[in-house]
Order: C-alpha cells, then structure tokens, then sequence
C-alpha cells in the first residue's frame, strides 16, 4: 500500500506534508475538513485533479487529525494506492432519522463480495442515529466481517454536518468503503479513560435516544444534581459528564453523550439509543484518564504485522475536555503504532467500532476508536 496525505490551507492552498504515491494511481481519498470549506468546495475541488479517477469520500468535522497534529479550518487528504486489495464504495441520504437502520441495511447489501474484508463507513452526525445504522449493518453484513467508522462532526456548532462520496458533501448522507481482498490485514480498537462515578440506576421511561426517568425519577433532575455549579453550562458541560450504559441482559457497556436537553419535557437527547431497563451510571475522567484511553485503543490494534494507516476517530467531547493537550492523545496512539504508520482522521459526533469480546461494531461516544490497515 502506498499512501500520500496533502493539507489545505485557505491561506496557502494545498501542500504535501507526508508519503508519496510516486507512480501509483490512488483507488482511494479521505478528505477530513472543515464544514464551510467543504461545502464551497474550497480546496475540494482539486483533490479529483490530484488523484483522477480515485473515489473521494469527504466529511466534516470537529477537528482533522494528520500524523499528531490536530487543526481546524483547514482539509487534510490522505490517499491509498492499494496493492492488492479491491475498494467499492456505496452512498445512501437520509432526511429523518427513522431512515438510519434501513439505510445500514441497504449499504450492506450494496457491498456484499465473497472477498469483502471490512467495512468503514462515514455518516452524516445529526440526522443519523448511529446505534440504529449500525444495527442495519450487522444484521446484513456476511459473517465475519467487521465495521468501523464515525459520524462527521461540525466543530462545537452543532449546526449540521456534511458528507460525501465524489461529490459537494451534504447533510445527510452516509458513505461506505468496502474492502476485499486477502492481502488485506485490519485491525481496530476502542477506548474511552472515562471512569463511572455514584450510584448504578435503572433506566425507567426512555424513548430511543431520549432519556426521561432513572429510576423513576427525573434524570434531568438527577443530572443536574450531580452536576452542580456547571449545570448551568448545561447542555455544553455535559460533554464533561457521559453516561456509561449497559443494557438489560449484556456485559457490553457503551458510552452516551448528551445533544441536548429539553427543560419543559425534562428529557435528555444522546447520541445514541439509551434502552429501557439498561444500568447506567455517571463517568467523569482526568487529563490522563483519556490520553490512557487513546493509548489502550491503540495496543488493541495491533497484531502480528506493524500498521500502514491509522485512521483515529475520537469524539468532540475528548477535544473539548483536552483542550491544549488534545494532540497528547494523537501522540499516545504514535507511541504505539509506530513511527512508520500514517495518522488521519477526525474529531466526531460518534465512533463506529466492535467493542470488548463483541464482533458486533457499535455506537460509542466519547472514546478513541482506531482502525489500521496493512497489505502483506
């Protein structure tokens, strides 16, 4: 596999910044970015001249991750020459919600191969629900093969979110990569740092990702309490304080970060599904807690052959708490995979990846998920 990453710059256009394709031709783009650039098609526009003929999938976000740098306002572009390995790449567009299992279940079928390896998939990050998509796609992938990904993201605005596949990114859409191909070797893993804190509660009234009572009381209530002073920085403070959830009758435990709140209904809107009858429990986490995390998601990578591209998807949240030290945890991914691999990525609305002893990908929130490549 030969990989080339290019940054633009609205100031000084395109640049080179690592690898080289030399006289292969790029099957592949990754174009990670800021919304408004995209959707002008600012620099955007270029990246078909650069590697004709090559699918280019380009997707907002809160932040774009090349090597251990991380900024904003700017695209980052990384493209894949594979070897030997076979790339289909298939799109769907939502307009409500509801659509998001059924689009998983449509892009499945479209990438259906007896070689498919694995599946990355970058989704719109609002009008998606990303435990239903994920839904869609296990129940209709073949055996054995995995998915990983994200959803875009859109700064700290929380505006709308664009996504694209060979075209001016859009809400609403969804795009899958397909992989097949025996040469192929993929690895992933998923890590938070967050630690639960105070009672284990029972979730009593909750409407998919709306959440209204725990243990018959109000949650938004109970939130609050254990928030303190910084309720009133509140929906804001709340990617500070997530809530780890197990569902009824499972050891999988997956973390939910709250949207919004909605005072009158005293109800809270997640990021994902939050079942009746699942455990939860509040988490808080250090500086150190979440650079640890991003560093576990890491070592769970890693096989028996040293990686080719990391692509890390890491949530707002983390980025909001890290602050200035946020390219400590890109930092702590590069301290174990190597000097070699090639880092991309983005800050998201939700990360896409199996978790634990699960095969089955799912929808976390406030962690560093990882997926690596190599060819043998």
């Amino acid at each position: 596999m030969k990989i080339e990453q290019r940054v633009f710059d609205p100031a000084t256009g395109w640049g080179m910044r690592d690898g080289e394709l030399a006289s292969e031709r790029a099957q592949l783009v990754f174009v990670f970015g800021d919304r408004d650039l995209l959707e002008a098609g600012t620099g955007l526009d270029e990246v078909g001249k650069f590697y004709p003929g090559a699918r280019v999938l380009a997707a907002s976000t809160s932040g774009e991750i090349m090597g251990t740098e991380v900024s904003e306002g700017r695209l980052v572009a990384t493209a894949l020459a594979f070897a030997k390995t076979r790339v289909v790449c298939a799109a769907a567009t939502v307009s409500r919600v509801s659509q998001s299992h059924e689009a998983g279940r449509e892009l499945a079928r479209q990438l259906h191969a007896p070689d498919l390896v694995h599946v990355f998939v970058v989704s719109d990050g609002q009008l998606v629900n990303g435990t239903e998509l994920a839904r869609g796609f296990n129940e209709n992938l073949p055996r054995g093969v995995q998915l990983s990904g994200g959803l875009a993201g859109d700064g700290t605005r929380f505006e709308r979110t664009v996504v694209g596949l060979d075209e001016r990114p859009v809400p609403g859409r969804i795009v899958a990569v397909g992989l097949g191909g025996s040469a192929l070797r993929v690895g992933f893993g998923s890590a938070g740092g967050w630690e639960a804190f105070g009672p284990a509660r029972i979730v009593t009234r909750a409407e998919h990702n709306t959440l209204y009572e725990l243990d018959g009381q109000s949650a938004l209530q109970l939130y609050k309490k254990y928030l303190g002073d910084q309720a009133a920085q509140l929906p804001g403070s709340a990617l500070r304080f997530p809530l780890c959830v197990t569902p009824a009758g499972s050891d999988h435990t997956v973390v939910r970060t709250i949207l919004s709140i909605d005072e009158k209904a005293e109800a809270m809107t997640f990021a994902g599904d939050i079942p009746a009858g699942a455990r939860v429990r509040f988490m808080r986490a250090s500086y150190e807690d979440l650079i640890d995390g991003a560093a576990q998601a890491a070592e769970q990578t890693r096989g028996g052959t040293a990686a080719e591209l990391a692509i890390c998807v890491s949530c707002v949240g983390r980025r909001i708490v890290l602050g200035q030290r946020t390219e400590e945890e890109t930092e702590s991914v590069r301290a174990v995979v190597g000097p070699a691999a090639v880092l991309t990525g983005f800050y998201s609305y939700g990360e896409l990846a199996p978790s634990g002893s699960s095969v089955a990908c799912q929808l976390h929130n406030q962690t560093m998920t990882i997926t690596t490549l190599r060819e043998d």
